[in-house]
């Protein structure tokens, strides 16, 4: 789909906004605490270099373990704080039991 379409009301714009690198391990490091896995969930959100990202990891786990905390604020444009949104599927499995009649 365009970023641009008509409606009865004009025209709509959609706004894309990639994420930033700093964004993509935040989110990664709310996934995992795997630092490998970090680095490959963050390279795959981006689509930059697994290598690259593994050192950009490394100095932000190095950071967050020499303060304490894993909570970062992450601020955009003019000051303004940006959500991070992480979604997980959840694949629901049932069971399927086998009851006997009696």
């Amino acid at each position: 789909m365009s970023g641009d379409w008509n409606t009865k009301y004009g025209t709509r714009r959609v706004r894309h906004d990639p994420p930033t690198l700093e964004e993509a391990i935040f989110a990664a490091i709310g996934i995992t605490d795997d630092v490998e896995a970090q680095a490959e969930i963050a390279s795959a959100l981006m689509g930059l270099p697994y290598d690259d990202v593994l050192a950009e990891v490394k100095k932000t786990a190095r950071v967050s373990a020499r303060t304490g905390t894993a909570t970062r604020v992450i601020a955009g444009e003019q000051g303004a704080q940006r959500s991070v949104v992480v979604e997980r599927r959840v694949v629901r499995r049932f069971a399927t039991d086998k009851r006997t009649g009696t």
